[in-house]
Order: structure tokens, then sequence, then C-alpha cells
């Protein structure tokens, strides 16, 4: 086969390195991290990539979760469209639905930090990992700091008020093992230095590169799989299953 893989450049790594060890051909296809701030705008891009997506391509793999709702709504093109079934990359850094859902039970205040993350948030910014809270929600606090006390004193009183840390206690860093050792140290260490500056626990733990693999080596079995059919719509199912497929119009 010869799949076309849309993904986030949050899972740079894990992508590219698991297209080059698939049966297939893999051309990947990398969007900005900061287009999950606005879900509206994130699906509208995947919408027109997927459009124009069509032959030699067998189909179009997006290495996606839901991500705030941004992919529901998709529509397969003229060829299948296959999604993982999970809320948000959280669940495709460490390979297992079942496994995040255990994390999210036991630590709902977490913040999440892989090294592609790290290395790709935008310059200047002060937030560099994944939480509950978006980017988006914490960047507009910022802003608004900044609007009425100035740069200096908005960086200070987002660390020190903690309009938005106070959602969390502990940090994770997520070793997904696909960088030389001394890259994801430093990304590491970076992550245990946000921990200790504002109080949170820090753990480090394991991914999987499972979910990642799976999706690319076109192993796309229906419990962790959606595979729509050209002109089926993606959309939230509320329940364990995540998502699932709504019929073209008039089928």
């Amino acid at each position: 086969m010869r799949l076309a893989a849309l993904t986030c450049e949050v899972l740079a790594r894990p992508v590219y390195l698991c297209a080059a060890r698939s049966p297939h051909v893999v051309d990947v296809r990398l969007n900005r991290r900061g287009l999950h701030d606005d879900p509206p705008n994130l699906r509208t891009i995947l919408q027109d990539e997927i459009d124009a997506t069509g032959a030699p391509y067998d189909a179009v793999t997006l290495a996606y979760g839901l991500c705030g709702g941004a992919t529901a709504g998709l529509r397969a093109g003229s060829i299948p469209l296959v999604i993982p079934r999970a809320h948000d990359c959280i669940t495709l850094f460490l390979g297992d639905r079942a496994r995040y859902q255990e994390e999210f039970v036991a630590n709902p205040g977490t913040y999440w930090y892989v090294q592609d993350y790290l290395e790709r948030t935008d310059e200047g910014s002060p937030f560099g990992g994944v939480g509950a809270v978006s980017d988006e929600a914490a960047r507009a606090t910022h802003e608004e700091y900044v609007a009425k006390y100035g740069e200096d004193n908005a960086a200070y009183l987002m660390e020190v008020l903690g309009a938005w840390r106070s959602h969390y206690d502990r940090a994770a860093f997520v070793d997904m093992g696909v960088a030389a050792p001394l890259g994801a140290a430093e990304a590491e260490a970076h992550a245990r230095d946000d921990a200790e500056r504002r109080g949170w626990r820090f753990d480090r733990m394991a991914g999987e590169l499972l979910l990642v693999k799976r999706l690319l080596d076109g192993a796309w079995d229906a419990a962790d799989y959606l595979v729509l059919q050209p002109g089926e719509h993606l959309a939230m199912s509320y329940a364990e299953d995540v998502i699932r497929a709504e019929p073209a119009p008039g089928a």
C-alpha cells in the first residue's frame, strides 16, 4: 500500500520512525502544533488535505486523536480515512487507550511533556507541555496580563499567582525512546525543572509506539482504529470506542 500520513508535529519523531519501518510506502505531512488552539481551523486544514489526497494513495492515515473536537466532522475523501480511537495525542504517546484512562483517573492534574512538544514550542512561549487546560486558555490569560501589566509583570503573575498552573499537581515526561540519549535527557531535565519550580510531583514514564506503528503498518483492528469509507463522516461516540462513522448523505 501507499499511505498518506497526516500528523501534528508533536508526533514528528515517532511518526517518521514508524513510517521508515513500515512495510508500506508512507508519505508524512506535518501540521503545526499550535493549530490545536483553534479546533475549527485545524479541522478545515485537515479536511482540505484529505480532499486533496487520492490515487495513487490507498488510504489517508491521521495520527491525531479527537484533539478538542478538531477531527470530529471530518469526511473521508475518495479513499479510506483511518484514525486511532483516541481522545488526544497523550493516548498515542502512551500507546493504549486503557492506559490513558488509568492515568487520567489516577492523576487528572497532570501536565504532560514529550520531546517533540518541547522542541517545537513557539519561541518565547511559557507553555512547554500538554495539559487539561489548553494552550489557548493559558495563552489568553497570559495575553490579558500583558495588556494590563506589561510583559515582565505578566510572566511574574503567571508563575507566582498560578492562574493556570493551579489546575496541575504533577509533571509527567513521556520518553518515546526515538531520539538520541542526550536530546531526550535535555528534554527530561526541562520537564523536571518546570516541576520543581512549580511545586509539582515529577514522574518519568516510557512511551509506547504501538498505536502509531500499527496505524502506519496498516494493522487497523476495529478495537483501536476507525476506518471511514469515502463519503463517511467521523463523529464522537461518547462511549469507550471514542469515535464512530456516520454514513455519507443518501447512503
